[in-house]
Order: structure tokens, then C-alpha cells, then sequence
């Protein structure tokens, strides 16, 4: 299979099986950490903070390296960011089996996060950007149908693995799918990188600061980082938040089992309206999704129906405000350095998604009950959604 940057369209396969590859990655990388912990927090003799710290450095780890792998990428080097990230995911899971102390988990999930930032949604985006500018969104879409499905598949399929063989021999076995499936389909579908655009390298990095002197980059920086903040927090505090409504326990946990699937309903919307729709357009009321769900949450009704009614929205602006994210570097500053430029954010991100959570947590300390925090979430939101809408009309004005 060879690849160019003059295809119009992915070969056959192509976006399939890197959606195999993403479905593994977020499923092991990501969702199975909350079924570890309690193990963690056991047998090592951890507290829950201790213990949660080995994710919150996984993050970071995986945001700053996110700069490089997004250089890489931008050179050409695809294939070996995300084979090395598959290789290294493989490695550490086999080493988290064997670990005995705190400083040894630390040093597994500093591993793992630096595997993250190889292969999930941001490299992958990035290289579909690279090799098919004239239908990556489509491309995009495509490859978070299995993605969105990873909690799904994953959380109930490693609570099994550690039921039936124990969390040490089930995190192997997360490995070997790394070093069985994902490392396979990486060394062979991305073989044929399209070469780097001949360029100096001192001008490169000139011209990558230049982009961010302009206010597009800092609107879309400000859109990016609040809302990763904001559905982290959420992750991390939606079963609490919906007891608090006294709400059935049925509905506590199928309302969050569902955000995964809403999530992938919401990407098959744009999947068959993308091309009959004004995209600029379509990201512009895409956003608005997530301050509003949170509106409805925030307004404290104890009623099954507003419950629900949040879970479709939140859900389906999740699915689809992936899409947005991935593509409005490309869209609004630069096709050709978003890898680059995306992962500047990385950082930056990474603190949010590390903080967000226990911000939360802090104002639910505060105040006995999360309605503060929620509506501090809608007021992030709409500040989000504001930068977004001034960055596009920055970026689509006539020069």
C-alpha cells in the first residue's frame, strides 16, 4: 500500500483498521484506569489520591511530548511516532504487571503517557490531515466510529479480564494487544509517509511562531483547552452528580454507559450531512451543545426526563465537537503545520485535564453540592464557545 499526499481519498481499509488501532489505544490507555485503581490503591498500599496521581502524570507526560510527535508528523514521520507509541503501550503494560511501590507505577504510567501521545486521536488526526487535504474531515469522522466505542467495549471487557485472571496478568494481556494488533496495523498502513515539503528548519520554526502572533491560533488555544477541562471534569463526576439528583441507579449508570454510543450517533449526523451542510456553519452551532447540556444539568431538577434529555445532548456534542477539534487548526490557521500547531496545545491541555477534576471536587467541597461547579462549567463553556466564534470570524474575513 502507497500512500501520497496528491490521493484524494484513503485507500481502502486505511481509516478502518486505524479505527481498530484507536478503539485499543483509547479503550487500554485510557478507560481502563478507573477499573486499576482500587488495585493500585490495595496492594500497593496507595491512597486514592496517590494513586489517581499516576493518570494525572500519564497526562502531562503525553502533552508535552505532544510537541514533538506533532513535529514529527509534520515531517513525514508519522509511521514511526505511532509504531513507537504502540511498541512503548506494549512494553509498559508488561511492566505495570511487575510493579511492587509507588515510584515503580509512577514510572509505568510516565511510560504509558508518553505512548498516549503517539497513538491516540490527536497523531492520528494529524497524519489524516497531512496525507488527504482534500477529504480529511470525512477521513476524520470515519476513524471516531470505533474510537467513541472504546468505554464501551473496554470497561466491560477489562473488568472481566481482571475478574477471571487478576489485574497483573490482565494489563499483559492490554499489552499484547498493543504489540499484536495496534503495532501490526501501524507498521503496515502507514508505510509510504508522504515526504516533508522541503523547508529549513530554523524558517519552520519561525513560521510556526508566526501563527500564533495572530488571534485565530489564540481563539481556537482558549476553545480547545477550556472544554477539554470540562468533559475531563465531567468524566471524572458524572455518576456522583447524577445521584445527587436522586435519581434510579439504573439511570446513574446507563446514563454514562450511553455517552459512548451518543457520542458515535452524533459523528454518524455529520457522516451524512457533512456534505449537504456549510461547514463553517455547522462548527459554529456544533460548540453550543456543551454549555447547554450542562445548562440543563445545572438547573438541579430531579426529573429522569432532564436527566435524559442532558445525556442526549451531552453525548452527541462530545461525538461531534471531536470532530471541530480536529479539524479547526486545519481549517482556520494552517493545513500544513496543524500537527505542529496542535500540539503547542498539548501542554496546556494536559493541565486542564489534570486539574479539571479536582476544581470540581474543591467547589463540591465547598459548597455539599455540585450545582456551583456546574454552572462554573457553563460559564467555561460559553467562554469557549465566544473564542471559537471570534477566532472563525477572525479567520473567514476577506484579507
Amino acid at each position: 500500500m502507497n500512500s501520497n499526499s496528491s490521493d484524494p481519498h484513503p485507500p481502502r481499509g486505511f481509516v478502518f483498521w486505524l479505527s481498530v488501532a484507536q478503539l485499543i489505544s483509547w479503550g487500554t490507555l485510557f478507560y481502563t484506569f478507573s477499573l486499576l485503581l482500587q488495585y493500585f490503591e490495595k496492594e500497593l498500599s496507595l491512597s486514592r489520591v496517590d494513586a489517581a496521581l499516576a493518570f494525572s502524570l500519564a497526562l502531562l507526560v503525553e502533552g508535552v511530548l505532544s510537541i514533538a510527535v506533532g513535529r514529527m508528523i509534520d515531517g513525514g514521520r508519522a509511521r514511526a511516532a505511532m509504531c513507537g507509541g504502540s511498541a512503548l503501550a506494549a512494553v509498559s503494560f508488561v511492566a505495570l504487571a511487575f510493579v511492587h511501590n509507588q515510584w515503580q507505577l509512577y514510572a509505568a504510567w510516565i511510560a504509558l503517557g508518553a505512548a498516549m501521545s503517539g497513538v491516540l486521536y490527536q497523531p492520528a488526526f494529524s497524519l489524516l490531515i497531512r496525507r488527504y487535504p482534500r477529504d480529511f474531515r470525512r477521513a476524520i469522522i470515519t476513524l471516531t466510529f470505533l474510537g467513541g466505542l472504546a468505554s464501551t467495549v473496554f470497561i466491560p471487557l477489562g473488568a472481566w479480564l481482571i475478574s477471571a485472571f487478576g489485574w497483573r496478568n490482565a494489563v499483559i494481556a492490554l499489552g499484547l494487544l498493543h504489540l499484536t494488533i495496534c503495532l501490526p496495523i501501524h507498521a503496515y498502513w502507514l508505510r509510504g509517509e508522504p515526504p516533508a515539503q522541503p523547508h529549513h528548519e530554523g524558517k519552520s520554526a519561525k513560521k510556526l511562531v508566526e501563527y500564533t502572533h495572530h488571534f485565530p491560533f489564540w481563539g481556537l488555544a482558549a476553545f480547545f483547552v477550556l472544554f477539554s477541562g470540562i468533559t475531563t471534569a465531567m468524566g471524572g463526576h458524572l455518576v456522583p452528580i447524577l445521584r445527587e439528583r436522586n435519581l434510579p441507579e439504573v439511570l446513574v449508570i446507563a446514563i454514562p454507559a450511553s455517552i459512548g454510543i451518543l457520542q458515535v450517533a452524533g459523528r454518524l449526523v455529520l457522516y451524512f450531512t457533512e456534505k449537504r451542510i456549510d461547514i463553517h456553519m455547522a462548527n459554529r452551532w456544533i460548540p453550543t451543545l456543551l454549555p447547554a447540556a450542562l445548562f440543563v444539568l445545572a438547573l438541579g431538577l430531579q426529573s429522569p426526563p432532564f436527566a435524559i434529555f442532558f445525556a442526549l445532548l451531552y453525548g452527541m456534542a462530545n461525538g461531534m465537537i471531536t470532530i471541530v477539534k480536529a479539524t479547526a487548526m486545519a481549517t482556520y490557521v494552517s493545513r500544513e503545520r496543524a500537527a505542529s500547531l496542535n500540539g503547542l496545545l498539548g501542554f496546556p491541555t494536559a493541565i486542564a485535564r489534570a486539574a479539571a477534576p479536582s476544581v470540581l471536587a474543591a467547589l463540591w467541597a465547598i459548597n455539599g453540592n455540585y450545582l456551583a461547579g456546574l454552572w462554573v462549567l457553563c460559564l467555561f463553556g460559553a467562554v469557549a464557545v465566544a473564542a471559537f466564534w471570534w477566532a472563525q470570524q477572525y479567520a473567514l474575513k476577506p484579507a
